[in-house]
């Protein structure tokens, strides 16, 4: 394992430089470097953002692919002790308008999609076309690469590294910040976990605006290994890249992701032998699925968030499948967790569930201009109140149960939606579901399904109740069953607030107050 004392992104990097400068540090599609070839594009990249006036610690928005260029373009500020902020690409004019204000920035670097989407909005800040604004270019020219070391060598572990957006699955998202300290040591956290090596090639599709972007990087740099990234994911690019680069080691991380790949009909056929371990997250019925159709690979699981920059627990590839595809592994060196009782606020024992609570090297510093949420959540001892309900076993693996609000209350009784979401996805006829409370005046609320069919499977909403009447508890069958064909996303993850607002809306226009009553002898009133 690479140690570096200065403890910041640039001393890393600059470091893996000097062992491997020949070996490949990033590979797009359609694009790759070295590290050598980085650490230079990086340098001139600071060199123009100098000039354009950005330093320590000014807040610069990213509104550009995942590609080379966002790459150098991260290390040239982390070079300044500048933040980045990535913005997810698929963000409205109101959207961005929310980021740039909030965070501050003074600068947006833009493509022509981003500039065009900038003017729209209205931002405030100084917005850059890059490879167009040639007043940006030329700043290079009065900064030379001495400066770009001296303010690098200024830096501090505890220095702000980036500014990473939640992903607004409620609501306005909320800006986490992260240090150097923080990114370097999830690099070397998931490197030891994931045993990786200079040869490792390790790929994602997961956005660089996204956590699982940046915890997928600084995994592979951390050992002086290969981060590959597909781009904008598309099955086919992806399936093409994890063959042709020879990838070791894949977190697609969600289902909808990873099934595209397994579903192309060229999978059968690609040579995918290179690849070692996956890294998914979801139901465990599902994740047996994908184990099943790639034996070849020892499929993991993982647990994390935009807080905990990523992974915080990760599994062990020598545990069994039951065990791999049933809890989340464990915790990360430096990461601590306990599990509470969200009513009492005492710990529950082994194998209850309680919401998780975590501190340690990878937790975020703070929501950025938000001190009243951010002493909300974060308690005096620095414990994080994550608001996810976990179970752990004796052996300290985790489980994930589900949000506290992801929770139902039906009739009085607590229904995880995650358990049901498993016991829908075994449905041959059924690719993806995901379960939100529907508003009933006699059960307070009971459970929706949303159901995306595969491809070419036909079943009727009654055949997909009937699956579930007399298998799972009356209560936990899904009243309603709505099939659907895109989902509600922002970032990765789907917005189950639109979900339940879209059934809401349904039932309230149709006059339904009620839902048919069930039993598991089939009787619907």
């Amino acid at each position: 394992m690479i140690t570096v004392s200065h403890g910041t992104i640039p001393a890393l990097f600059d470091t893996l430089t000097e062992r491997y400068p020949e070996s490949e540090a990033v590979v797009f599609p359609d694009s790759r470097c070295t590290y050598a070839e980085l650490r230079a594009a990086s340098i001139d990249r600071a060199r123009a953002l100098r000039g354009a006036g950005v330093g320590r610690g000014d807040f610069v928005g990213l509104l550009i692919p995942a590609d080379v260029n966002n790459i150098e373009l991260l290390l040239g500020l982390w070079r300044l002790g500048a933040i980045p902020v990535p913005i997810n690409q698929r963000f409205k004019a109101s959207e961005l308008s929310f980021v740039v204000e909030h965070s501050g920035m003074n600068l947006l670097l833009c493509d022509a999609a981003g500039f065009a989407l900038a003017q729209q909005a209205g931002v405030k800040c100084r917005v850059v076309l890059l490879g167009e604004d040639e007043e940006f270019a030329a700043g290079a020219a009065s900064v030379n690469a001495e400066e770009v070391r001296r303010r690098s060598n200024r830096l501090t572990p505890d220095d702000d590294a980036v500014l990473l957006y939640t992903s607004g699955t409620t609501s306005n998202p909320k800006g986490a910040l992260h240090t150097h300290a923080s990114l370097v040591a999830e690099g070397a956290n998931v490197a030891g976990r994931l045993r990786l090596s200079p040869l490792d090639r390790f790929w994602s599709p997961l956005p660089m605006f996204h956590c699982g972007g940046f915890c997928t990087m600084m995994g592979a740099w951390a050992e002086g290994g290969t981060f590959c990234h597909v781009g904008a994911f598309e099955a086919t690019l992806a399936l093409d890249q994890l063959e042709r680069e020879r990838c070791t080691v894949a977190f697609p991380a969600f289902e909808m992701i990873w099934l595209a790949v397994l579903d192309h009909p060229r999978y059968p056929s690609a040579d995918l032998s290179a690849l070692r371990i996956v890294v998914n997250v979801g139901v465990p019925e599902r994740l047996r699925q994908m184990q099943q159709r790639m034996p070849g690979a020892v499929q993991i699981s993982s647990y994390g968030s935009t807080e905990s920059l990523g992974f915080m627990c990760i599994g062990d590839t020598s545990d069994p499948l039951d065990v791999r595809v049933t809890t989340s592994g464990r915790p990360l060196p430096g990461m601590e967790l306990r599990l509470i009782d969200p009513d009492s606020g005492g710990e529950v024992e082994a194998g209850q569930s309680g919401e998780l609570l975590f501190r340690g090297v990878t937790r975020f510093s703070r929501y950025h201009r938000d001190p009243e949420h951010t002493a909300k959540v974060v308690d005096a001892d620095g414990w994080f109140h994550s608001g996810d309900l976990l179970k752990q076993d004796t052996e300290g693996r985790v489980t994930f149960m589900g949000r506290l609000k992801d929770m139902l209350k039906v009739g009085g009784e607590n229904v995880s939606a995650a358990e049901i979401e498993d016991y829908l996805v075994a449905h041959p006829a059924v690719q993806l579901v995901q379960v939100v409370g529907a508003p009933d005046a006699r059960y307070i609320e009971v459970p929706c399904a949303f159901v995306e069919l595969v491809t070419g499977a036909s079943v009727t909403e009654d055949e997909l109740i009937d699956h579930c009447l007399g298998h799972i508890a009356t209560f936990k069958v899904p009243r309603y069953v709505r099939f659907v064909t895109d989902w509600p996303q922002s970032g990765t993850k789907i917005q189950k607030h639109r979900l339940r607002e879209r059934i809401e809306s349904e039932l309230r226009e149709a006059g339904i107050t009620e839902a048919p009553k069930l039993s598991s002898k089939r009787v619907r009133a």
